[in-house]
């Protein structure tokens, strides 16, 4: 790997891209990301997890928590608006000459693993729901996600302001969608199937918080997403306002869209039923409105994670790209199409890389397995990261501040710790990986002779 002029006379690979995300485009594919599939397909999952209607708390678990958290992304994106996101943030936070190069590579190194992990879990998704119009079989969901994964790379292929347009129009068919399902389901709203419990349904026991955590795993899952506008920081015009505005827009206009929607649900499906309708959307839909709306709906449902994974792979790609500029990636990454003006080369990486995890994985595999690998590096470390910036940096340099600092960051860091432990096995593929990157960090900073085996940089580095 090569290793191009420093950092700091090209500032987290901005040269080259184009500011052309104002806050409407920010909200938009915030929100279009965080939608996807995730809600429709762990919908009934979170209803069998917790036993009942009260599984509204963990939709509600999981927009505190999104909250609490888009508070330390609101400061450091401010901060650092920059194309990486989160590759930037761990650099600076734990200092570009020591161990922020340690925390920056192994989220490059994660990357490189559960995003295209969590981009196949969109496809994957859209292929299954997509069984509902036509039986696919295995074969034929598999051509079908792998087909999406193609479409997406190259629709992507494009300049930024195109793109900027795209996701606008694809939001509004994911609101629009969501609106109406919330309207079916407030005017057919029958109370007493939300005040239906089982026995025992409010019994505080180990046993409820233990299915509150299983919960929480799925729903926190389809909120991710709020901070997509942190990796695009390059590209978003006047950050330090838009940032924060469009992070906070998106949890609160996601959160009430989802209690809204799983208690219309809740209030036309029984929950006994719910709970183990693998469309549940459609099954909703056909009873409201009858077959021929169900199909609609099933539509409407594809293309709302067919959005996702659009403004996903579009974030996903300037993380390769950034690491590149930095010296922390083949230097091939680093590369900006002369024309159009995005990181092509990671784009098409990634694409690739998708299209394969599309064809090989299952989606119940792919959803634990990317918390886990995310939580430790990523969202623990970023929210003792803005720490310790509080701590190095002087306060004219923070644009943004979180409100009743440090509250909103430790309580960040005790529910990642919490949900890290409810992910079950999956713990273990988190830490593996963690290891791993680690190794290859020692092998490669030993062969070029640098932190921790020589010297960490220069002074300001340090």
């Amino acid at each position: 790997m090569s290793r191009p002029t420093s950092p700091r006379a090209n500032p987290g690979g901005a040269t080259g891209l184009e500011r052309g995300l104002g806050l409407r485009e920010a909200v938009a594919l915030n929100m279009i990301e965080m939608v996807g599939i995730g809600p429709f397909v762990v919908i009934p999952l979170v209803i069998k997890a917790m036993g009942g209607p009260q599984c509204l708390l963990a939709w509600a678990a999981g927009a505190v928590l999104a909250l609490l958290d888009g508070f330390v992304w609101s400061e450091l994106g401010a901060a650092m608006p920059l194309a990486g996101g989160s590759y930037v943030f761990l650099r600076e936070a734990y200092g570009p000459g020591r161990m922020g190069r340690l925390m920056s590579f192994l989220f490059v190194w994660q990357t490189l693993i559960q995003a295209p992990l969590s981009l196949s879990s969109g496809a994957i998704g859209f292929s299954q729901y997509a069984s509902y119009l036509y039986p696919l079989g295995k074969y034929g969901e598999k051509a079908v996600s792998g087909a999406l994964v193609i479409v997406l790379v190259i629709l992507l292929y494009r300049k930024i302001t195109s793109i900027g347009r795209i996701s606008v129009f694809l939001w509004v068919g994911v609101v629009g969608t969501i609106l109406w399902l919330i309207w079916g389901g407030a005017t057919h709203f029958q109370p007493r199937l939300v005040f239906t419990y089982a026995p025992g349904a409010w019994d505080f026991s180990w046993l409820f918080f233990a299915g509150l955590g299983s919960a929480t795993v799925n729903t926190i899952y389809t909120y991710w997403g709020y901070y997509n506008i942190c990796h695009l920081g390059g590209e978003i015009r006047q950050p330090e306002r838009n940032i924060p505005r469009g992070i906070f827009l998106s949890i609160g206009g996601i959160a009430i869209l989802y209690l809204a929607m799983q208690t219309s649900i809740l209030g036309v499906l029984p929950w006994q039923q719910a709970q183990d309708s693998p469309f549940i959307v459609s099954a909703f839909v056909e009873k409201l409105y009858g077959a021929g709306a169900a199909r609609f709906a099933t539509v409407m449902v594809l293309w709302i994670a067919f959005a996702s994974v659009f403004s996903s792979l579009l974030g996903y790609s300037r993380v390769p790209y950034s690491a590149a500029l930095d010296g922390n990636f083949f230097r091939v990454f680093a590369r900006v199409h002369p024309k159009k003006h995005f990181p092509h080369v990671s784009l098409v990486f990634l694409g690739g890389l998708t299209f394969i995890f599309s064809l090989l994985f299952r989606l119940k595999t792919v959803i634990a397995a990317v918390l886990a690998m995310r939580l430790i590096v990523q969202f623990i470390g970023q929210a003792i990261g803005v720490i310790l910036l509080r701590r190095r940096w002087p306060a004219e340099r923070l644009p943004f501040k979180m409100w009743l600092y440090p509250l909103p960051a430790l309580l960040t860091i005790a529910g990642w710790v919490w949900l890290f432990l409810r992910t079950g096995m999956a713990v273990w593929w988190g830490l593996l990986v963690i290891v791993l990157g680690l190794a290859v960090f020692l092998v490669e900073s030993r062969l070029r002779g640098e932190w921790p085996f020589g010297a960490p940089g220069s002074e300001a580095e340090r």
